[in-house]
C-alpha cells in the first residue's frame, strides 16, 4: 500500500512538528498560487475560475499517490501556452467550446500518462536531451512575453499564429500604449521583483494584486481603460462529464503528446532535484506518471485545466519548510477558502496586474547561463539548443519540440557512427597504454598495432570501424604481425558488427596479421561465442588485458618461453569456457 500510496509513508511517524511546517509551507504556497492560477487560466484561454478549480482535485490526489513530498502542482506558465496554441486551433479562446475542448485535453494527457506509468515508461524522459528542453522553454518563455504585451501594453493585438507577427505589430502601434496599464504593469513588475529578492517566499503576487485591486476600485480605472477580470462565478466545481469526440480527440493528439512529455519532464525534473537536496524520499518516475496522471483524469471530471509541476511554486514549498504532501492539502484549503468567500472581490483584478505576475514568472525560464554555458563546452549542443529555440520561435511550441528532438538524434546518430578511436602505445617503464596523441614520447611497437574502439559496434559505424582499422594499417612503414583490439569500451556488437568484424579477421588472416582482443566484456563476448566468431579466432587469441595480449606476443615471436605460452592458451581457454 506505501508504494500506491506513498502519503501512507509520510504519515507513518507523523508529528505536530511536522504538520506545523507543512502548514506553514501550505499557506505560503496557497497565496502565491491563487494569484498565478487567475493569471495561467488566462493564459490558457479559459475563464480564470477554471485556474483555481486546478487547484482542487489534483492537488489533492496527487498529494495521496505523487511520490515527491515537495512538488508543487497546479497551473504553469509552459503547460498553459501549449495547450492555448494546440487548442486555439480548433476553438477561439474564452469560448465555451474552447474550455470544454481544454478540459477535455487535460483528460486525454491523464490517460496517455497512466497508460505510459502502466508500461513502465517512465525511462522515456531520458529521450528528451536538456539542451532540447533549454532551448524549447526559453522560446516558450519569449512567446508567453509577446502574447502579454497587449495585457501588459493596452493594445489590442490581432490573433496572430505566429510570434514575430504579434511584436511587429505592437512596434507598429506603439503609440496607442494605454499609459495607465502600460504603469499598473511596470509598477507591479517592479515591486514583485525587489520583494522577490527581499524574500523569496514572501507572497509579492499576492500582495500587488490586493493592492493594485483596491487602487483600480478606489479610482474608478475601469472607466479610465483600465481592463478588469470583471465577474468571477463563487463556489465550487460541479461533477459534470467532459464532452468527449473522436474526431475532436484525433486533432488534439499533438498537443496532448507535446503537453505530456514537456510537463513529465519538468515535473519529474523538479521533484528528481529536490529529491536530491532534501534526501528524505525516493521519487519513483512510473509513479509519478500515476500520480500526474489520475489528478488530470479527476480533475477534468471537476472542471479543472491541465496541470503541471511547479518550478518557482516547488522551490518556496521546499524553502518554506514543506515536509510531506500533507502541505498541498493545506494549500487546497486556501483555495476553497477563495472559492467561497473572495470570488467577488475578483471583479475588479486589472489584467495588467496577472500579466505582470505572468511575465516575472517566465522571464527566468529564458535560460543564457545554459546556452552560454554549452557554448562554451559542447558546440553540438549549443547548436541543438539554439535550432530547438529557433524552431519554436518560427513553427510554434508544438513543432519545436519535435524540431529539437529530431535534430538532437541526428547529431546523435551522426556522431555516434563516427566515434573515437585511438591507436595505444606502451608508456615508457610501465604497464600502461594510452593514446599515442597524448603521449608523443611513446614509441610504436613494430611487432604490434593497437586499436580501442571507444563505442558499441553496430550498423551504423561499421565501416568507419573497418575503415579506422586499415587506414592505421596503413599508415605503418612497416606491415605489424598482430592487430590488437582493445574492446574494453565495446559494450555492445549487432549482427552487422559481427559480420564486420569477420571482414577484418578475413582480411587480417589474408594480410599475415593475427588478430588479437583484450578487454571484451561479459556480454559481448556471450554474444561472439553463441556466433562461432570465438571458435573461428581461437580462444587462445582472447585476452583479459593489454599486457597479457603483449606478453603472449613477446613469447611467441622470440621463442623464449613455450611453456608460458601454453599456459597463457589453457588459462584463457579456461576463462572463455
Amino acid at each position: 500500500m506505501h508504494k500506491i500510496l506513498p502519503i501512507l509513508a509520510s504519515l507513518k511517524d507523523y508529528t505536530r512538528a511536522t504538520f506545523r511546517a507543512d502548514a506553514i509551507a501550505g499557506i505560503t504556497v496557497g497565496v502565491i498560487l491563487i494569484p498565478q492560477a487567475i493569471a495561467y487560466a488566462l493564459l490558457m484561454g479559459t475563464p480564470p475560475i477554471y485556474g483555481l478549480y486546478a487547484c482542487l482535485i489534483p492537488l489533492i490526489l496527487y498529494a495521496f499517490f505523487g511520490t515527491s513530498r515537495q512538488l508543487s502542482i497546479g497551473p504553469v506558465a509552459v503547460t498553459a501556452i501549449l495547450v492555448m496554441s494546440g487548442v486555439s486551433q480548433l476553438a477561439t479562446p474564452f469560448s465555451t467550446e474552447f474550455t470544454e475542448l481544454v478540459i477535455f485535453s487535460g483528460l486525454l494527457i491523464g490517460v496517455l500518462q497512466i497508460i505510459m506509468s502502466a508500461l513502465r515508461m517512465g525511462f522515456l524522459v531520458n529521450l528528451i536531451s536538456q539542451p532540447v528542453i533549454s532551448g524549447f522553454i526559453s522560446a516558450a518563455a519569449i512567446i508567453i512575453i509577446v502574447s502579454q504585451l497587449s495585457e501588459s501594453l493596452g493594445i489590442k493585438i490581432p490573433g496572430y499564429k505566429y510570434t514575430h507577427e504579434s511584436l511587429w505589430y505592437v512596434m507598429q502601434h506603439i503609440t496607442e500604449v494605454h499609459l495607465i496599464t502600460f504603469g499598473i504593469c511596470s509598477i507591479s513588475m517592479f515591486i514583485m521583483i525587489v520583494l522577490k529578492k527581499w524574500k523569496k517566499s514572501f507572497p509579492g503576487a499576492l500582495f500587488v494584486l490586493v493592492i493594485t485591486t483596491i487602487i483600480t476600485l478606489a479610482f474608478d480605472l475601469k472607466d479610465l481603460g483600465v481592463a478588469v477580470i470583471e465577474e468571477v462565478p463563487g463556489g465550487l466545481p460541479l461533477f459534470s462529464i467532459p464532452k468527449m469526440n473522436y474526431d475532436t480527440m484525433v486533432a488534439l493528439i499533438p498537443s496532448v503528446l507535446t503537453v505530456t512529455f514537456i510537463g513529465y519532464v519538468g515535473s519529474i525534473g523538479i521533484a528528481k532535484s529536490l529529491e536530491m537536496k532534501n534526501r528524505d524520499h525516493i521519487v519513483r518516475p512510473n509513479q509519478e506518471l500515476l500520480a500526474l496522471g489520475i489528478a488530470k483524469i479527476a480533475g477534468a471530471f471537476f472542471q479543472a485545466i491541465p496541470s503541471s509541476g511547479s518550478y518557482s511554486r516547488s522551490a518556496i514549498n521546499d524553502e518554506a519548510g514543506g515536509k510531506t504532501t500533507i502541505s498541498s492539502i493545506i494549500t487546497v484549503i486556501m483555495v476553497l477558502v477563495s472559492l467561497l468567500f473572495l470570488t467577488s472581490f475578483f471583479y475588479f483584478i486589472p489584467k495588467a496586474v496577472l500579466a505582470a505576475i505572468i511575465l516575472v514568472s517566465v522571464f527566468g525560464l529564458i535560460n543564457y547561463s545554459e546556452a552560454r554555458y554549452l557554448l562554451a563546452l559542447r558546440r553540438r549542443e549549443f547548436i541543438v539548443m539554439m535550432i530547438t529555440f529557433i524552431g519554436t520561435l518560427i513553427f510554434g511550441v508544438e513543432s519545436g519540440i519535435f524540431i529539437g528532438v529530431i535534430v538532437s538524434y541526428i547529431f546523435l546518430q551522426y556522431y555516434s557512427s563516427k566515434p573515437h578511436v585511438a591507436e595505444l602505445v606502451n608508456i615508457p617503464d610501465t604497464e600502461y597504454y594510452r593514446n599515442i596523441n597524448r603521449f608523443p614520447e611513446a614509441k610504436q611497437s613494430l611487432k604490434y598495432l593497437i586499436i580501442r574502439f571507444d563505442d558499441q559496434l553496430y550498423f551504423a559505424n561499421t565501416s568507419y570501424f573497418k575503415d579506422s582499422i586499415l587506414n592505421h594499417i596503413k599508415k605503418r612503414s612497416q606491415k605489424p604481425g598482430f592487430l590488437i583490439l582493445d574492446s574494453t569500451n565495446i559494450h555492445d556488437i549487432d549482427s552487422t558488427g559481427l559480420h564486420i568484424l569477420e571482414d577484418i579477421h578475413q582480411y587480417l588472416e589474408d594480410s599475415k596479421i593475427q588478430l588479437l582482443i583484450t578487454g571484451t566484456i561479459g556480454p559481448v563476448r556471450d554474444f561472439l561465442k553463441r556466433s562461432g566468431f570465438t571458435d573461428i579466432l581461437g580462444t587462445e587469441h582472447y585476452f583479459m588485458n593489454i599486457v597479457d595480449a603483449v606478453s603472449y606476443i613477446e613469447d611467441t615471436t622470440n621463442y623464449k618461453n613455450p611453456f608460458k605460452a601454453a599456459l597463457q592458451y589453457n588459462e584463457k581457454r579456461s576463462f572463455l569456457d
